[in-house]
């Protein structure tokens, strides 16, 4: 296997990932999106990718805006800079001679990211394979209640507190408050592999469910006893995403 560390631009920014590949092989790349407060080498997207690779997909894991070894700074990132930043992703991945196709995947919000640039970028992107996607951001943005924080959302604050003690910006929430995330399902007509634990306490089973209902071609798969980052039966994850792909490719075993 062929491992290596790339960096690319966004509009100035530094992003930094790591691509992993067959050696000297032509095929399909997954570019894999990390969660809030989270980063690229978490245990969990690390297996998920093993599980792509396995499937003889390559694999581009990144830090994006604000996060782990990437440029910018936590509080001011924004769904916009997460979306700027994966198309950006695509470009770069677009010019690379063995890939013949580009997939997403993405934890909880950079599920939401993944779903909403492939929404805007539908023939640019194969398929979808997301996990635990965090579909009610927008949402809770618009009723004022995001992460247990509560505010008028017509008021938001300067700058308010979150999880893991940082703090955000007000720009978060606006950028959130405009987006639609059933836009983009709707603009999206390939294949979808939505991932959900049925222990997971952090992203409501029904807007996923929602979601599965009005992509059109998609498969949801619940993991009994599973947590909101999968760490309690990766196997499964694994075995879920290895199948699927296998599926959409023609390979299975």
């Amino acid at each position: 296997m062929i491992t290596e560390k790339i960096t690319v631009l966004d509009h100035g920014v530094r992003l930094v990932g790591i691509l992993e590949r067959a050696a000297k092989k032509q095929g399909p790349l997954v570019i894999v999106l990390h969660g809030f407060t989270s980063a690229k080498d978490r245990s969990h997207t690390v297996a998920a990718c093993e599980a792509m690779r396995e499937a003889e997909f390559a694999t581009l894991r990144f830090d994006l805006y604000g996060h782990g070894e990437s440029g910018g700074e936590f509080r001011a990132h924004t769904l916009d800079k997460w979306i700027s930043n994966t198309l950006a992703m695509i470009d770069y991945a677009e010019g690379l001679d063995f890939v013949t196709e580009i997939w997403l995947s993405g934890h909880s919000q950079g599920g939401l990211t993944a779903a909403l640039a492939a929404g805007k970028e539908p023939a640019r992107v194969k398929g979808l394979i997301l996990r635990a996607p965090a579909f009610m951001i927008p949402r809770c943005a618009r009723e004022g209640n995001m992460l247990g924080v509560r505010f008028n959302p017509d008021r938001i604050p300067e700058a308010f507190p979150t999880i893991k003690g940082l703090t955000l910006e007000a720009g978060y929430v606006r950028s959130a408050q405009a987006i639609h995330v059933e836009e983009a399902i709707d603009a999206f007509p390939g294949p979808v592999l939505l991932l959900h634990g049925e222990a997971d306490d952090v992203v409501p089973l029904r807007d996923v469910a929602a979601a599965a209902e009005r992509y059109r071609n998609c498969r949801l798969e619940l993991i009994p006893g599973e947590t909101h980052h999968f760490d309690r039966a990766p196997e499964r994850m694994k075995a879920v995403i290895r199948s699927w792909l296998e599926q959409q490719t023609g390979k299975v075993r």
